[in-house]
């Protein structure tokens, strides 16, 4: 057996206390169940993909994953209850650019920091969103609507649920040199809800809540908002086939409060990429047409940044006003 002499060990000692101690939630996280906040309700694009990547994430670390819509106010509610929580990596706000992007140039003041109150986990996808119609609505393409729109100023209205979906009938007015009547709910699903009872005209929705009620031939597809056609409805052609230069998507991402251990952001976004790789998460992808995209934490501030910007943008050419 080999001596170490007495200095040496004091030393290394001295050495071994020194070093910073892993917080013990980032040694054995997760070590309990795990809360998704969404901010959009239950059968919205998010909750959607929340509960797919929940079902791997509790599958991966054996705690379960608890769903919790709070939806309302552009996702005001469910962002600054996550604000708020505990940073200990068991309340994870499964978002959009609504509250991470577009908010912040849509009202004056919000509840909430985007940047500050937040440590980014991983971007979770990207996507784009369909043009939809009543079908008693005597229009068959986005240059029939719009002429239907300049024939009636004002009288045509528009839904939306999300700041993706609003700033995509914004951008349609401006662009198209037309105006509608803005109708604002709770979430998207919401909206189609209406827009099936002809409460509204018109909306511009993710894949996910709107192409369902196209196939079953309840609703009808004027135009798709990215910048190609969709694979999942290949005649439908872009909006900007016929507004020239149109283009609007959203993102998903996941986020944790300020304050969150970095070890534990580590392994949730280390999760959170494998979960986007499950046989659930896979099938939400190819049935919406969102394409998969990931981000180490640093990347996702970084992305969010340019967004923010973007919007900004966006929200200023499309002439809306701060609330």
């Amino acid at each position: 057996m080999t001596l170490i002499p007495r200095r040496p060990l004091l030393a290394l000692s001295a050495l071994l206390l020194a070093l910073p101690a892993l917080p013990s939630s980032a040694q054995t996280y997760p070590a309990k169940p795990i809360t998704f906040l969404v901010p959009f309700a239950a059968g919205s694009a998010t909750d959607q993909l929340a509960r797919a990547l929940g079902q791997s994430v509790a599958s991966d670390s054996k705690q379960a994953v608890l769903i919790d819509n709070k939806p309302g106010a552009f996702g005001f509610i469910a962002a600054q209850q996550a604000a708020k929580a505990a940073p200990d990596g068991y309340t994870v706000l499964i978002t959009t650019n609504t509250t991470h992007a577009a908010n912040e140039h849509l009202y004056k003041k919000l509840p909430y920091d985007p940047v500050k109150d937040f440590a980014p986990v991983t971007a979770l996808g990207k996507g784009g969103q369909i043009m939809v119609v009543n079908p008693s609505l005597p229009v068959k393409t986005v240059a029939e609507f719009i002429a239907l729109a300049k024939k009636e100023p004002g009288k045509l209205s528009f839904g939306s649920g999300s700041s993706s979906s609003r700033i995509a009938g914004e951008l349609l007015m401006q662009m198209a040199d037309i105006k509608l009547l803005h109708i604002p709910y709770k979430s998207n699903p919401l909206a189609v809800t209406d827009l099936l009872g002809g409460q509204i005209n018109m909306m511009i929705t993710d894949n996910a809540t709107g192409l369902p009620q196209v196939k079953a031939g309840k609703l009808r597809p004027l135009g798709y908002s990215g910048a190609t056609r969709t694979p999942l409805a290949p005649d439908v052609p872009t909006i900007g086939e016929t507004v020239k230069g149109y283009e609007m998507g959203y993102w998903f991402a996941a986020y944790v409060p300020a304050g969150t251990p970095a070890p534990v952001v580590a392994e949730l976004n280390k999760l959170l990429l494998q979960a986007t790789r499950s046989a659930g998460a896979t099938a939400f992808y190819q049935s919406t047409g969102t394409e998969v995209y990931t981000t180490t934490p640093a990347e996702l501030g970084k992305f969010q940044q340019a967004e923010s910007q973007k919007w900004g943008r966006i929200i200023k050419a499309a002439g809306i006003t701060p609330e």
